[in-house]
């Protein structure tokens, strides 16, 4: 009944994106990398109302996808994405009463919710421009590749609003410490990318013209990895910040004990005995 029964599970549970038709932004998927293109390269790749909610549906068919291990994002030309566009998005903002304010903040809080909910690892590019939500869009990716020459910034009070945009004031804190994050979204002012790098928001930097292939070749190596279980490790990166010591213990045995059920894990043990290197299949 077991075997019966799987294929229909899978089939209700499962979906690919390889064939995805994307409209406000590129997709593509290849060995497994899904790769997003924020491409208004003439405007710094600002993101408009559109956008927003197709990377939140996207993302939230990522829990579904069978064909996507890692995702990788990044904007076309020489900058990552300089945030709401001000002609698309700050300028109609200004007519709005405030229950459809809150409408759209709460999309484009959805979006980062999204982001942290899919099971795949995600890798943001970061070169040249990036800025206000596109810094939450790296911000909310789990690894970043940057360039010396980036300049992110968490803008907001420069344009009169609060810093606390998009979940900055949670997520910031835990990625470079909460004084400098105080620093940053109090001024607005842009890190720059070498302290982007002495601070932890960028995992390594690479020259501009090797940022593609450098974040890819990240992306290629966590593809390969047992995905199922860098799944389980970002859901619990994620959930342990609201858990004690203890609960976070005790969800992490529950966890691992899972990950133990996996082929993957089997795979592993057999090759350290035939002294070769595992092959993993994410299962």
């Amino acid at each position: 009944m077991t075997q019966d029964l799987d294929p229909a599970l899978r089939a209700a549970n499962r979906t690919t994106l390889a064939d995805y038709a994307s409209t406000h932004f590129r997709w593509h998927v290849h060995q497994g990398v899904g790769t997003i293109v924020l491409d208004r390269p003439q405007r710094k790749n600002p993101l408009t109302f559109d956008s927003y909610a197709e990377l939140r549906e996207l993302f939230r068919r990522m829990a579904y996808a069978d064909d996507v291990t890692v995702v990788v994002l990044h904007g076309a030309g020489d900058n990552f994405c300089s945030g709401g566009d001000v002609h698309d998005i700050i300028g109609p903002l200004m007519a709005l009463r405030a229950p459809d304010l809150l409408l759209f903040t709460r999309m484009t809080g959805d979006l980062v919710k999204a982001m942290r909910a899919c099971p795949q690892p995600i890798v943001a590019a970061v070169d040249g421009v990036c800025a206000g939500a596109g810094a939450i869009l790296a911000m909310a990716s789990d690894l970043r590749v940057g360039t010396a020459r980036s300049k992110t910034a968490f803008l907001f009070t420069r344009v009169g609003l609060a810093g606390c945009d998009m979940g900055a004031c949670a997520i910031l804190p835990r990625i470079i410490g909460q004084g400098r994050a105080s620093e940053l979204l109090y001024t607005g002012r842009a890190m720059t990318g070498d302290e982007a790098f002495a601070w932890g928001f960028f995992n390594q930097l690479a020259e501009p013209e090797q940022l593609l292939d450098a974040a890819g070749q990240l992306a290629r190596q966590l593809a390969e990895g047992p995905t199922f279980a860098q799944g389980i490790t970002k859901t619990m990166l994620h959930q342990e910040w609201s858990m004690s010591v203890d609960q976070a213990i005790e969800a992490e045995a529950q966890a691992q004990a899972l990950c133990m059920l996996t082929e993957d894990f089997a795979r592993a043990y057999h090759a350290f005995v035939a002294k070769q290197r595992p092959k993993f299949e994410g299962n």
